[in-house]
C-alpha cells in the first residue's frame, strides 16, 4: 500500500509498504481523510523519529476486523485517535488522562498518511466512534483536534460570560474560539498577524479582530468597559505571544497556553505581578474520550462549523504540498488529506 514516509519537511516520499496485519481485537482502517496538524510539522520532534509516516487526525472506512470486535464492522464509517489512557493508572483515575504512560505511547500502525491502518485493541476499545451520517470524513478529521479544545478549556475552568481573547488564529485558535462561543463567552477578541486568518475568526464569530502589531491592550479596554480579557487562549508557540499574553490579562483571568514552543525556550516573568494579579495559568495536551465524544456532538449538531476551516484537499501523491500549506500557512487553515484520491 501507498504511504506518505516523512525524512523532514522538505522531504516526504510515496513509498510502498507491505498492509498490516491484523491480531485479535484489532480492525483495518480504509483512510478517507488525515488532517495536516501543526504538530506534524515540528522538525525538532519528528525528525529524530524518522523515517515515520504521521497523520493522527483521521477519518475512514472499516474493511476488516479480527477476532473478538463486537461494536464495529466491516462497512462503518468512523474516526479513530491515535492516543488513548489505560484509565486505571493513577492520572487516570484524577481525571488526568494525558498525563498517563499508556496514552503517550499508543498509536496507529501507520500513521494517518497512508491507504490503510491498523488500529490496535487498546485504540478500538476507547479510540473508535462512529461517525453520523451527517458527518463527512474531513469533518471527522476534526473530532481529535476539537477534543484537545474541549479538555483544554474544561481544565482552565472557563466561566460563562468571561471576555475572551484568542491569540493565534490558525486550526486550534479557531476550534478555540468557536468552543468558547458555544459556552457562552462574551465578547470574544482575535489576533493574529495574517489577514486572511482574521477574516476567518470574524467569519467564524469573533466581534472584534486584532493585529497584535497595534495596542491590543487598549483597544481592548476600549471595547469591554475598560477591561482586560479574562480568558486567552495562546495557541502559538512564538515567543512574542506568549509574553504578550501576560500584559492582556484582566485580573484574576486564565491564560491557557495551547501550543509548544521550540525546544530550550524559557519564559522569565515578574513573578510579583502574577501573583498580585492573581492569574491562572494551564497548559493542556491531548484529550480524554469522554472530551471526544462532546467533539462529534459539536460537529455533528452544526454547533462548532468545520467545513468553513478546510482550505485544502489534497491526493496522498500530494502531501508534501500539504506540509508546505501548512508551514506557510498565508492562506491556509486546514489542509486534508485524502489518501484514496
Amino acid at each position: 500500500m501507498r504511504v506518505a514516509m516523512y525524512y523532514n519537511n522538505s522531504d516526504i516520499r510515496i513509498e510502498n509498504i507491505s498492509q498490516p496485519v491484523l491480531q485479535s481485537g484489532e480492525i483495518l482502517l480504509k483512510t478517507m481523510a488525515s488532517g495536516v496538524c501543526g504538530s506534524d510539522t515540528m522538525e525538532w520532534y519528528r525528525v529524530p523519529k524518522a523515517p515515520i509516516v504521521l497523520g493522527h487526525e483521521v477519518a475512514g472506512e472499516i474493511v476488516e476486523v479480527r477476532g473478538d470486535v463486537k461494536d464495529f464492522k466491516p462497512g462503518d464509517r468512523v474516526i479513530a485517535t491515535h492516543h488513548v489512557p489505560c484509565n486505571t493508572c493513577y492520572h487516570c483515575l484524577r481525571g488526568n488522562h494525558s498525563a498517563c504512560e499508556t496514552l503517550r505511547s499508543t498509536h496507529f500502525d501507520p500513521g494517518g498518511f497512508s491507504e490503510y491502518i491498523r488500529i490496535p485493541s487498546i485504540n478500538v476499545d476507547r479510540g473508535v466512534l462512529i461517525l453520523p451520517n451527517n458527518v463527512s470524513y474531513e469533518q471527522g478529521s476534526f473530532v481529535e483536534p476539537l477534543g484537545c479544545v474541549v479538555r483544554g478549556q474544561r481544565l482552565a475552568g472557563f466561566e460563562t460570560g468571561s471576555c475572551v481573547l484568542i491569540i493565534g488564529c490558525g486550526m486550534t485558535g479557531l476550534l478555540n474560539l468557536q468552543y468558547a462561543k458555544v459556552q457562552g463567552a462574551g465578547t470574544i477578541f482575535a489576533s493574529d498577524i495574517n489577514d486572511f486568518k482574521l477574516r476567518t475568526a470574524k467569519k467564524l464569530g469573533a466581534d472584534h479582530i486584532l493585529r497584535p502589531d497595534i495596542n491590543i491592550g487598549e483597544n481592548i479596554k476600549e471595547l469591554n468597559e475598560g477591561r482586560l480579557a479574562d480568558f486567552i487562549v495562546v495557541n502559538t508557540g512564538a515567543p512574542s505571544a506568549i509574553k504578550q499574553a501576560l500584559s492582556l490579562i484582566e485580573l484574576g483571568g486564565t491564560i491557557l497556553y495551547f501550543a509548544p514552543s521550540d525546544p530550550g525556550y524559557k519564559l522569565t516573568i515578574d513573578f510579583n505581578e502574577v501573583w498580585w494579579k492573581g492569574i491562572k495559568f494551564i497548559s493542556s495536551y491531548a484529550a480524554a474520550q469522554a472530551d471526544l465524544s462532546v467533539a462529534l456532538n459539536l460537529i455533528s449538531s452544526g454547533r462548532v462549523n468545520v467545513a468553513d476551516m478546510i482550505t485544502h484537499r489534497l491526493p496522498l501523491s500530494l502531501t508534501q504540498r500539504g506540509f508546505e500549506l501548512a508551514i506557510k500557512s498565508d492562506d491556509s487553515i486546514k489542509v486534508i488529506i485524502e489518501p484514496q484520491s
